[in-house]
């Protein structure tokens, strides 16, 4: 159970209603994170908006590279519920998610491909310990320009931090995983036993 309660449909105003109406569309369930956020309307409206706006401008870096970076840094925070879904993003973009079997043991897995590696590395490098601790090195940018080039290099930074902030979130708010991977979604206001 997560840490603040879900906005129901019925306790929504008509914005989150909307929003909610569009994450049913886009994924088949009400993803948890926005049931919570709803008690800040404005503020789900912006993550929002700049959730849409990152997914339509990041379009330099190969899905799964992307998502697998991403994904990284979930399973390092330990977000369950950024796992399950960032689960389902790869399978729905036809990404093997069998491999991810392997992530703890990315460096000597022949499931990954070096461009994958590179993005991995860095994503530990950025996400750092509980504490912060950033390990980003000079030749790692580097490494990562040579491959991607700046603008794929920067989108990459994007991706890892605004994961670091989604799955740090998430796990302050006590949002766990909600079944998107297996296409069993929990539904956020369910333990509350009230209907929309």
């Amino acid at each position: 159970m997560t840490r603040i309660p879900a906005v129901t449909p019925a306790e929504a105003g008509p914005v989150v209603k909307v929003a909610y109406k569009f994450a049913a569309r886009q994924f088949g369930e009400v993803p948890e994170p926005f049931a919570i956020t709803a008690h800040h309307p404005k503020l789900l409206a912006a993550s929002g908006v700049a959730e849409l706006a990152a997914e339509k401008a990041c379009t330099v870096l190969p899905a799964n590279v992307r998502e697998i970076a991403v994904y990284r840094v979930a399973w390092t925070i330990g977000c369950s519920w950024c796992v399950d879904f960032g689960t389902m993003l790869q399978r729905l973009d036809g990404l093997d998610v069998a491999r991810l079997k392997e992530i703890g043991n990315y460096a000597e897995s022949t499931l990954y491909t070096d461009d994958e590696k590179a993005a991995i590395a860095y994503a530990d490098a950025m996400t750092g310990d509980v504490h912060g601790d950033n390990g980003v090195t000079d030749e790692q940018v580097a490494d990562l320009a040579r491959r991607f080039g700046n603008d794929g290099v920067v989108e990459l930074t994007y991706q890892i931090g605004l994961e670091n902030m989604r799955a740090r979130m998430n796990s302050a708010l006590g949002i766990t995983d909600q079944g998107f991977s297996t296409d069993a979604c929990r539904v956020p206001w369910a333990d509350e036993n009230v209907s929309g």
